[in-house]
């Protein structure tokens, strides 16, 4: 198997999109603006959704499912909400078609325009708290903690694969409490949630913080978020946690009794991460040999490729191969056995490690009669002989699984620690983010004018302010005027 996949030095964009569809993840459809998620790509993002989903339910939220379909008033009801999302929205006009008068293809039929229309989910704030209006009365009934899994539709121009799409999957989180303070505390869990699982199980340092008022979400009080650097040098929000306050209370007339007596507006949140993680996690690990993947998100951990010449010597290498499978899955392994006879050991080879397999494993003859195995690292690309007397196969391959994981991590955390660059002028912000970039750790003056000047002068916006930054007194970096802390710059996907 060829790979031919360009390489990132030369030309990242292509590689990224060549690697997306090369390893079978993802590839564009029909309709445009949308995408068709392959089986491989989909069982990567069903790995990421099962663990996101354990997390939050440990955390005490529960499912539950909206309409796609959002009437155009309810938008209207917040006003920062409509106005953050116009320029995106899809609209249903009408509810039937009909045969066009010569027979040939079929029309909209003009009789059938609906009395309201429709917009296709960009988010489901006003659907989920028109209805919150009924569930809530009472102190009783808070807090509410409901999750939602499900697509939605922002009407992007320019699009990519799995980072910005017409139509994309997502979670949505929407709580309601009786206080600013609880709903805060909530607001800073799903951001620490969000924190974890990247690190965790994507392998993904990340830097946590606050958005500026330019950069919140339209309708939020206050937005917290995750943010990555990819091998490119540019940064990827991976995750967003808003405190709502009262807005969407108040935009639907949201009330509770409070333990006092009294009548209070409840106070809201919401969260969210999408398909967009796939993105980061292909360009924040992989190489111009393919996919890179951390082990706990690999749809399948390990493969096991049969060396053979003929039915007698398969039939022997099978044998050895089921043994160590079924000792591996006892362990948790998840394992993949390729006993195809349409390929070549060396296509195979280059297939896995085109998607990212974390280790390959290589059964021949000879190796039955040494009692050994060969195994191959994908993030190193190392290989060893291993004996298997020596130790259990499944100690074996476990321990080397969690070595792989923090490898992973550790080489992203450093690439990470030498793309942030601490700048204090504004020669320096320019000439570190042209030949460097990553994240420029630099004064500011707190106001948007100077934010949308450096926004429009060097398209670096300002990811966020770090949850851990220390106070600082200093110089904007463009304006000169007095400043109390740095906050992060980056060029952003």
């Amino acid at each position: 198997m060829s790979k031919g996949l360009p390489k990132r030095s030369e030309d990242y964009s292509l590689w990224y999109n060549e690697l997306v569809k090369r390893a079978d993840l993802a590839e564009n459809s029909a309709v445009r603006g949308c995408m068709v998620i392959k089986p491989y790509g989909f069982s990567i993002w069903e790995k990421m959704q099962a663990e996101l989903d354990r997390m939050f339910k440990e955390t005490g939220h529960t499912n539950a499912y909206f309409p796609l379909f959002i009437p155009k008033s309810y938008l209207s009801k917040e006003a920062s909400h409509v106005e953050g999302f116009a320029k995106e929205c899809a609209v249903v006009t009408h509810y039937r078609l009909k045969n066009s008068e010569d027979g040939k293809s079929v029309i909209v039929d003009p009789e059938a325009k609906l009395e309201e229309e429709l917009i296709v989910r960009p988010t489901s704030e006003t659907v989920i708290w028109s209805t919150y209006k009924n569930w809530i009365q009472s102190y009783r009934d808070l807090p509410l903690l409901v999750n939602q899994w499900a697509n939605v539709v922002r009407w992007e121009m320019r699009t990519r694969l799995f980072l910005r799409t017409a139509e994309f999957l997502w979670q949505e989180g929407h709580t309601a409490h009786a206080t600013a303070e609880e709903a805060m505390d909530e607001t800073v869990q799903m951001m620490n949630v969000y924190a974890q699982f990247a690190e965790e199980f994507m392998a993904l340092p990340v830097v946590k913080g606050i958005k500026t008022e330019n950069e919140r979400f339209a309708g939020a009080d206050e937005t917290y978020c995750i943010e990555a650097m990819m091998q490119d040098g540019k940064a990827l929000q991976a995750g967003t946690s808003h405190f709502l306050g009262q807005n969407f209370a108040k935009a639907f007339d949201v009330k509770f009794a409070t333990k006092e007596g009294g009548l209070d507006y409840v106070w809201g949140t919401s969260w969210g991460v999408s398909t967009r993680l796939m993105g980061a996690l292909i360009m924040a690990h992989s190489d111009d040999n393919g996919l890179v993947l951390p082990p706990k998100l690999a749809p399948f951990q390990v493969v096991i490729v049969p060396i053979y010449r003929g039915d007698e010597e398969l039939a022997m290498v099978s044998e050895k191969a089921e043994e160590l499978m079924k000792e591996l899955r006892g362990a948790g392994v998840s394992v993949k056995y390729d006993s195809r006879d349409t390929h070549k050991p060396g296509w195979k080879f280059a297939e896995y490690e085109l998607k990212g397999v974390p280790v390959r494993i290589t059964i021949g003859p000879r190796d039955l009669q040494n009692g050994t195995i060969e195994i191959a690292r994908r993030d190193t690309l190392t290989k060893e002989q291993f004996e298997l007397d020596s130790q259990p196969i499944s100690t074996k391959i476990s321990t080397l699984l969690d070595t792989i994981q923090n490898d992973i991590y550790n080489s992203a955390l450093k690439f990470k620690e030498e793309k942030t660059t601490e700048v204090n002028s504004w020669e320096e912000f320019q000439e570190i983010l042209e030949s460097k970039g990553g994240f420029l750790s630099a004064h500011w003056d707190g106001t948007s004018e100077t934010e949308e000047k450096i926004k429009e002068l060097t398209k670096a916006t300002i990811r966020c302010i770090p949850i851990h930054h220390r106070e600082e007194e200093g110089e904007c970096v463009y304006s000169g005027k007095p400043s109390s802390k740095r906050v992060l710059f980056a060029k952003s996907y």
